[in-house]
């Protein structure tokens, strides 16, 4: 059975009412913008779902076993680790994680990966290759590759090489890629030549741009996870993805006078600015320690920031700078996006090393009214394995 563009708007509209109705993420319905159901539409919903059917229909499973689709859909392998081949002829790295995608030229859609690669080269059978110009530490293995996709013609090549861990990062509202480095590594520790832990600026249009990479220290030494650029303002929120202590959640305040825009970040002194870590504070105004105290959506939270003493971590942990008194933590402070006016972010899952457990959690922080409100809330599954 094949799928029309009608069937496809027709059945994404149910599903996102099936979503609602079903309340695995009714909290969403209190976000900007987001959908929320009335009684009456509730059951117009229901009636709809139940002449059309929600969702596109049962999973075929792929002869390739790579993706199993439903009738209709049909997928194509872009860069495949290990089989496809760089401009400069070198295989495609592996340990794809965090991309995003841009308008190219004439057409193309070009995507910047993050190639996930923590420690030495040898360790990996195809690591991001140490193109010329582009390494930061030629012991590393991480990077980032650019793909160009113009009307079915494909080509990649390094973005950025030597650097390690490469996990999330995020688009900037000038249109480039910030990938940030998963890792504490400093020069010696896992045979690195370099600190790691950085952010660094990917730009996908201008090859040129991207050379002599230069981390922009001015958003601290952590294990990083996303980023995200408020448009307005200018700050730049982070998360941190670390345990022993939980991460923390961060904001860079621009210094005066700075404005952002391509190839700016790489200009900022070290020490630009202001890296602060939130604080929290429940209605009553008591302290909250670790975001899975939040057992409820709708949960508001006053946020505070308190400075980083040193941002580069030169020999402490800048999570591990703060008593337990001075900062509100979470365990794995993952993904984030800008929107609504404001930053969405994820708190993945929350297990022993929490106050409380959790399967994931989204955030809502609104820089105007300095408030972090839970939209989404998963309990914990007992086992992740199992079907449902």
């Amino acid at each position: 059975m094949s799928l029309t563009r009608r069937d496809f708007a027709a059945k994404t509209a149910l599903t996102g009412a099936g979503v609602a109705l079903a309340g695995t993420v009714g909290a969403l319905a209190t976000a900007p913008n987001a959908l929320a159901a009335t009684d009456v539409e509730s059951e117009g919903a229901q009636t709809a779902g139940a002449r059309h059917g929600v969702g596109y229909g049962p999973l075929i499973p792929d002869p390739d076993g790579i993706l199993a689709l439903p009738a209709g859909f049909s997928y194509e392998v872009i860069t495949y680790s290990g089989k496809t081949r760089l401009e400069s002829g070198e295989f495609t790295p592996s340990n794809h994680d965090g991309t995003a995608t841009f308008c190219g030229p004439r057409g193309a859609t070009l995507l910047v990966n993050n190639h996930e690669l923590k420690g030495p080269r040898a360790n990996w059978p195809h690591p991001v290759p140490l193109t010329e110009g582009l390494v930061y530490d030629p012991a590393a293995s991480g990077g980032c590759t650019v793909v160009e996709v113009r009307h079915g013609h494909v080509a990649e090549w390094v973005g950025i090489a030597g650097t390690s861990t490469n996990c999330a990062g995020g688009t900037t509202p000038w249109g480039t890629w910030l990938t940030g480095e998963e890792t504490e590594d400093k020069a010696g520790q896992n045979g690195m030549t370099k600190d790691h832990g950085y952010i660094f600026e990917v730009d996908p249009e201008d090859r040129r741009a991207n050379r002599d990479p230069k981390p922009v220290k001015a958003f601290g030494r952590y294990a990083h996870e996303a980023v995200v650029i408020d448009p307005r303002r200018g700050h730049a929120y982070l998360t941190e993805d670390a345990s022993g202590p939980n991460g923390l959640l961060y904001r860079w305040t621009p210094p005066t006078g700075f404005h952002h825009g391509r190839g700016k970040l790489r200009t900022l002194a070290d020490n630009a600015g202001v890296l602060q870590a939130f604080k929290c504070f429940d209605s009553g105004g008591k302290f909250v320690d670790d975001l899975s105290r939040a057992t409820k959506t709708g949960t508001v939270y006053g946020v505070d920031w308190v400075d980083v003493p040193d941002r580069d971590a030169k020999s402490v942990s800048v999570r591990k700078q703060f008593t337990d008194g001075q900062v509100t933590r979470a365990r794995k402070l993952e993904g984030m996006w800008w929107g609504d006016g404001g930053a969405y972010i994820v708190s993945s899952y929350a297990r022993e090393e929490s106050p409380v457990q959790h399967d994931g959690q989204v955030w809502f922080y609104d820089p105007k009214r300095r408030t972090l409100t839970l939209k989404v809330l998963l309990g914990v599954n007992p086992d992740p394995s199992a079907d449902g």
